[in-house]
């Protein structure tokens, strides 16, 4: 494969854009692609939308004279692979909802010509690329999948706001049709990525990306559940998680939320759980996981009530102020964010409800949610001191957790985020509750 090879990528969003960078990098021509016309203008005009990606580095990408992004799917016919990288949600009965990679297949199939290999990066189910794609494109394209074009899956691995590693750094699974497909798909990847390894077959790199996230989500779960016990026997969690991270062996350390978020955690076990009933099998350990999960924003919800009653407050009329409203502290990502059912919960109580996030100045009507708030408020003194409680529901760096303690009158901290950024002896007019 040449350097200049040409390649296009459906999804210009958090794994689609910085893949699309690590290609131009590595020398090769990229077309991203995406059906957000705002989206395509700002990228042809140099700037970014996503807070970890500066304007100027896409910048220097269109003037290399190598990158574009276009709406037009025909121009599929000018590449030599495709790399699909859309959402895969869960639909409202919490079934995957591979619409948008069925979409893509649809509308990419007509266009490809001979030779053309096709790679889907998208979070699924394995069986997704032999039982989902290669029938569509099949019945799209003129040609058969094995003889016209060829199909590989690798999964994305992005982590927005992750300052030790970016896409270019991060180890990417490739796994083809055949060996020879992988083959393909290895020297392209080798491209823009320091470390591409190969795997059996599609199926092992589907099920590897799923095994990654439910690893993570059965840990949180379990932590999750071990904060609500430490908190009705009076033992302060985060001790305890410090004190069992000494042992330099046979121990990970995962850390409580008021729940978990992201395009990946809180979706992933589902794909999963949902494929294995094709075979029998309850996934039992994986299920309870997502139902302790999905339990903590009410936990949290419930520990405020409990910390206003003690103000002779209820929640009902209560001014509250959330802090942090993205699922992650340093990027402005709300996918899947438990700020934003804690809001939810919050108002379907009554309570008056305000937010302040710096990265996410307004919230945007979602797919599950639509919560006008007005926008993120400054941080000021005033609000503060007017708020019956502050709820830290991420844990920001950029946030004066000092200026908090010392003018609100009630803090209920999800995160930990004052202990860790102010240290064991917190000083302040603020009673502090961890949730």
């Amino acid at each position: 494969m040449a350097n200049d090879e040409r390649v296009l990528i459906v999804g210009m969003g958090y794994v689609g854009l910085p893949l699309a960078l690590s290609f131009i990098r590595g020398g090769c021509s990229v077309l991203g692609l995406d059906i957000d016309e705002e989206k395509v203008s700002a990228l042809n005009a140099g700037a970014s939308y996503l807070g970890h990606i500066p304007d100027e580095q896409i910048a220097a990408a269109v003037a290399t004279g190598r990158f574009e992004a276009t709406l037009d799917f025909s121009r599929c016919a000018e590449v030599d692979a495709v790399i699909i990288a859309v959402p895969t949600p869960l639909s409202a009965h919490r079934d995957p909802d591979l619409s948008y990679v069925e979409a893509t297949c649809r509308a990419i199939g007509p266009h490809l010509k001979a030779g053309t290999l096709v790679i889907l990066e998208s979070t699924t189910y394995p069986g997704t690329c032999r039982e989902v794609m290669i029938p569509i494109l099949e019945q799209e394209s003129e040609h058969t999948v094995g003889e016209g074009i060829e199909i590989a899956y690798s999964p994305e691995r992005e982590d927005p706001g992750n300052i030790d590693f970016e896409t270019q750094t991060i180890p990417k699974l490739v796994g083809g049709q055949s060996p020879a497909v992988t083959a393909r798909a290895v020297t392209l990847y080798k491209k823009a990525l320091d470390l591409v390894i190969p795997v059996d077959s599609m199926e092992i790199a589907e099920l590897a990306k799923l095994f990654e996230n439910i690893f993570r989500a059965v840990n949180i779960a379990l932590v999750n559940e071990m904060k609500v016990l430490c908190d009705r026997m009076d033992v302060d969690v985060w001790k305890v998680i410090d004190a069992a991270g000494t042992k330099p062996f046979g121990f990970m350390k995962f850390t409580p939320g008021p729940g978990i978020g992201g395009h990946c955690i809180p979706v992933d076990p589902f794909y999963l759980t949902w494929k294995a009933k094709e075979y029998g099998i309850n996934t039992r350990f994986i299920e309870l996981a997502g139902e302790v999960n999905r339990g903590m924003p009410q936990y949290v919800i419930d520990r405020l009530r409990e910390a206003l009653s003690e103000d002779r407050k209820a929640l009902t009329g209560a001014k509250v102020l959330v802090l942090g409203v993205a699922y992650k502290k340093g990027v402005e990502d709300m996918r899947e964010s438990p700020s934003l059912d804690l809001i939810e919960l919050l108002l379907n109580a009554g309570a008056d409800v305000r937010y302040h996030d710096p990265f996410v100045p307004s919230l945007p009507q979602m797919r599950k949610h639509d919560l006008a708030l007005g926008g993120s408020r400054p941080l000021t003194d005033a609000l503060l001191a007017e708020s019956d409680a502050v709820l830290i529901a991420t844990d920001h760096d950029e946030v004066d957790y000092q200026q908090v303690i010392d003018q609100a009158r009630l803090v209920v901290d999800t995160r930990n985020a004052v202990r860790a950024q102010l240290g064991a002896q917190v000083q302040g007019r603020a009673r502090l509750v961890h949730a």
